[in-house]
């Protein structure tokens, strides 16, 4: 299953390194389209592993790659101190979920940390407008 994960991982970062340009085109995001994460719960206080449970209301999700109006698929980012650039694939400061993913396991270190989701489209760009989750604070204990 990790092997599967990398190959995923790694044909997702293919895909968006194909669509890198200086002003990748935006794909449309339908109106009162909603991210935000399930669980854990803002100021929730988890163990050093964790799993986070994505949510979107008002889209589908879809794998990388796939065309299909009113979908993307997810990413996170972990201790973020902004939103990556809007105009372009969103690259590896961010953990993709290019299979169609609706949660993952983390394991972070002790302490404090934020989470925030970014739906992105087929070339993972974000949409247009962004479909961007509350950023959350969990403490790792």
């Amino acid at each position: 299953m990790k092997l599967l994960t990398r190959i995923t991982a790694f044909v997702c970062l293919l895909i968006a390194l194909a669509a890198h340009s200086a002003d990748a085109v935006r794909t449309a995001s339908p109106e009162g389209a909603s991210l935000y994460i399930i669980s854990p719960a803002d100021g929730d206080t988890v163990s050093e592993t964790f799993t986070v449970v994505f949510g979107l209301e008002g889209m589908g999700v879809a794998p990388a790659g796939t065309e299909k109006p009113n979908t993307g698929h997810h990413h996170l980012i972990v201790d973020g101190k902004e939103l990556p650039s809007l105009n372009q694939p969103m690259g590896s400061d961010v953990k993709h979920f290019g299979g169609g993913q609706t949660q993952t396991t983390l394991t972070l270190p002790k302490g404090e940390h934020t989470l925030q989701l970014v739906l992105g489209d087929h070339n993972h760009v974000p949409h247009d407008p962004p479909v961007v989750s509350e950023v959350i604070t969990v403490t790792v204990e």
